[in-house]
């Protein structure tokens, strides 16, 4: 679900599924992304997530590093598809896999991880991939 399709406001909202790092990553290991004196869509969402596992929706996350970043109101931004966490620079350079629960909240698992290989492993999650940098 690159864009949300539903009517009304829009999400990008995953539940019970687990997005792989992109296919094409050059990430072995997870690493935060570089400290900017701007943050970066990358640094906003890494910098939400890896200290609040399972607190923030990727509806949160999203807006939160693309919308309110530009000033747009969370109504306004989500009054239009946006792209989902798939597209997210932590899944396709960076070396996260991201883990949606039940409830749509979001959390980090490092590539290189246990947590990561149980998680990728599951056949009780919908298994998504990051997308590709560049076009295969």
């Amino acid at each position: 679900m690159l864009w949300s399709m539903a009517a009304g406001p829009h999400t990008t909202n995953y539940h019970d599924a687990f997005i792989a790092v992109a296919p094409d990553t050059r990430a072995v290991t997870a690493a935060a992304p570089p400290a900017k004196d701007t943050p970066t869509v990358a640094q906003i969402q890494f910098e939400m997530l890896v200290d609040a596992p399972y607190v923030h929706t990727s509806d949160d996350v999203v807006h939160a590093s693309q919308g309110a970043r530009r000033g747009i109101s969370r109504e306004e931004f989500f009054a239009k598809g946006q792209p989902c966490l798939r597209t997210s620079p932590l899944v396709k350079t960076y070396g996260w896999g991201l883990h949606h629960d039940a409830e749509g909240r979001v959390a980090l698992y490092a590539v290189e991880s246990s947590e990561y290989r149980e998680l990728a492993a599951r056949d009780d999650l919908k298994q998504l991939a990051g997308m590709r940098s560049s076009r295969a």
